[in-house]
């Protein structure tokens, strides 16, 4: 199920590079409906097969074991299955799922995806509040003659924008 929906939600292409014997690598491939599989890999061929597969797009590696952490440093996006990782797996990845459900990698990608919109709404929120402050300040002269702007006004935006930033940024919580 995890496969497929990752397919539904941009992903492309899901491959196993396995140090496991070809016949249970293609087990697990037709378990997980995988695109594609590559068998009996020593650490640094998963490393060649990455870069390989990166001229074609990002990759998100998902890894467990401590032969996994060189081809994790080598990818764009290394997520470690926490639970039975090792520690090596666990240092080189860039997201740790606390248990060993697949289901969990995409969990993780729509909550970036979310975080990622929040972020942007942040940045862009917060420079257009100031922009408009910054006009105002330099307008003010003009508005009413013989006055310099409030500095409180200025306070209270910047307390303000960083207010707005931190709730909008509490929507993540509300979020299942």
């Amino acid at each position: 199920d995890v496969i497929e929906l990752l397919h539904k939600n941009g992903i492309d292409k899901a491959v196993m590079l396995s140090g496991d014997n070809k016949n249970r690598a293609l087990k697990i491939k037709e378990e997980l409906s995988l695109d594609d599989f590559k068998a009996n890999l020593l650490p640094e061929e998963k490393v060649y097969e990455v870069e390989k597969l990166k001229e074609s797009g990002t990759i998100i590696y998902v890894g467990d074991g401590i032969n996994d952490a060189p081809v994790m440093i080598s990818s764009d996006c290394a997520i470690s299955m926490g639970k039975i990782g090792s520690d090596s797996a666990i240092e080189a990845s860039d997201i740790v799922l606390l248990s060993d459900n697949l289901m969990n990698v995409y969990d993780a990608r729509i909550i970036a995806k979310k975080t990622r919109t929040i972020v942007f709404e942040n940045i862009i929120g917060s420079l257009f509040i100031k922009f408009l402050i910054m006009v105002l300040d330099l307008s003010w002269g003009l508005i009413i003659p013989n006055t310099n702007f409030p500095m409180i006004v200025s306070i209270i935006a910047d307390v303000g924008v960083m207010l707005l930033a931190v709730l909008n940024s509490m929507r993540l919580l509300l979020k299942k």
